[in-house]
C-alpha cells in the first residue's frame, strides 16, 4: 500500500515525508534500502499506540535527490532541520530500519535535545555491510541504467509468478534454507512481502547506502556515532537475518551505552513477519512508555 507523501523545500534540498498526525507523541521512521516515505512497514505498534508518525525518504529514495544530505551524518542535520520546520519535537523515538539504521545512529548522537530514545530494527551497525557479492551484484543491477528495469522485472514476477519471485528473493533476507521460511508463511505473510517487493525502487539511494558502510572508515565514523549516543536504545534483529548479519545488532547493542539487545525469532530480515513479533511489538510499547527521558548531557558535535 503506498501512502501520500509530500516534498518541502529545505536550505539543504528538498526532502520527500509523509505525517500522518495523532497524538502529541512524535515517532520519526527512517525506512530502509529499496523504500521510501509513502511505503509504511512496522508502524502499526506505533500508530495504534496514538503516536503521530514522520516517515522520511532517505537521499536517493523517492523524491529526495541524492544531494540532500548524502552521508548519515549530513542526512541527519537535515532531518533534524525538517523536525524544526515542521514543529515537531522533541521525538518520542527516531525508529532506524536496516540501512536507515546508520542514520538513525547519527540523528541521536548529534541531536540528542531531538530524540528521546532509539529503536533499531534489523539494523545496519558499525560492521563492514555488505559483503562483496551484494556490493558487486548492487553496481549492476541498481546501476542508473539498469534499476528501473529490474524493478519492472521484479513487479512482473510478482504478480505472474509470484512463487518464483519468493524462492527469488528470499535468499538474500534468510540465513535458513529458502523452502523452509517458505513453508513458514502464512498466505497473509506471503502477500505482504510481494505487496512490499512489487512497490520497491532502488533510485540512487540503494548504491549510496552502499557506499555509506562498506569501507573501514565508515564503520569507524558510526561506530564513534553509537558510542555518543547518550539516549536509551531499543536494539532488535534476528539470529537468521541474511541481509545484515546478526553482528551488527550484537556491534549496536555493545556500542550505544544505554541499548537493549532483542532477539528475533523471525527467520528472515523480515521481524515483523515472525510469529514472536507481538511480543517484540509490546516490548517497544513498554519502550517507549518507560517514563521521562531525562535533558541530553551538553555535547558538541
Amino acid at each position: 500500500m503506498e501512502l501520500a507523501t509530500q516534498v518541502i523545500a529545505l536550505a539543504e534540498g528538498p526532502v520527500e515525508y509523509r505525517l500522518e498526525r495523532r497524538g502529541p507523541g512524535v515517532v520519526l521512521m527512517l525506512h530502509g534500502g529499496h523504500m521510501r516515505a509513502g511505503l509504511p512497514l512496522g508502524e502499526e505498534v506505533f500508530a495504534d499506540a496514538g503516536y503521530t508518525i514522520l516517515a522520511v525518504s532517505r537521499p536517493g529514495y523517492g523524491r529526495t535527490p541524492l544531494a540532500t544530505g548524502t552521508s548519515p551524518d549530513g542526512f541527519a542535520d537535515v532531518v533534524a532541520g525538517l523536525c524544526a520546520e515542521l514543529g515537531l519535537g522533541p521525538l518520542a523515538a527516531v525508529v532506524g530500519q536496516s540501512a536507515g539504521g546508520p542514520t538513525a545512529v547519527a540523528l541521536a548522537a548529534r541531536h540528542p535535545e531531538l530524540v528521546e530514545r532509539l529503536i533499531l530494527q534489523s539494523a545496519v551497525g558499525p560492521v563492514l555491510w555488505p559483503d562483496r557479492r551484494t556490493r558487486m551484484g548492487a553496481a549492476v543491477v541498481f546501476h542508473p541504467g539498469t534499476e528501473a528495469v529490474t524493478w519492472r522485472l521484479i513487479r512482473a514476477m510478482t504478480r505472474r509468478a509470484p512463487g518464483l519471485a519468493l524462492r527469488l528473493l528470499l535468499p538474500d533476507l534468510t540465513a535458513r534454507p529458502v523452502a523452509v521460511v517458505l513453508a513458514s508463511l502464512t498466505d497473509a505473510r506471503r502477500g505482504a512481502l510481494l505487496d512490499l517487493f512489487g512497490r520497491m525502487r532502488s533510485g540512487a539511494g540503494f548504491r549510496n547506502d552502499v557506499r555509506a558502510t562498506s569501507t573501514p572508515r565508515a564503520v569507524a565514523r558510526l561506530a564513534a556515532a553509537a558510542a555518543r549516543v547518550s539516549r536509551p536504545a531499543l536494539v532488535i534483529a534476528s539470529r537468521d537475518d541474511g541481509s545484515v548479519a546478526y553482528d551488527h545488532a550484537r556491534s549496536l547493542a555493545g556500542t550505544i551505552p544505554h541499548a537493549r539487545l532483542v532477539a528475533s525469532a523471525a527467520p528472515s530480515h523480515m521481524i515483523w513477519l515472525g510469529d514472536d513479533y507481538p511480543a517484540i511489538a509490546a516490548t517497544i510499547t513498554g519502550f517507549l512508555e518507560s517514563g521521562t527521558v531525562s535533558p541530553p548531557p551538553s555535547t558538541s558535535r
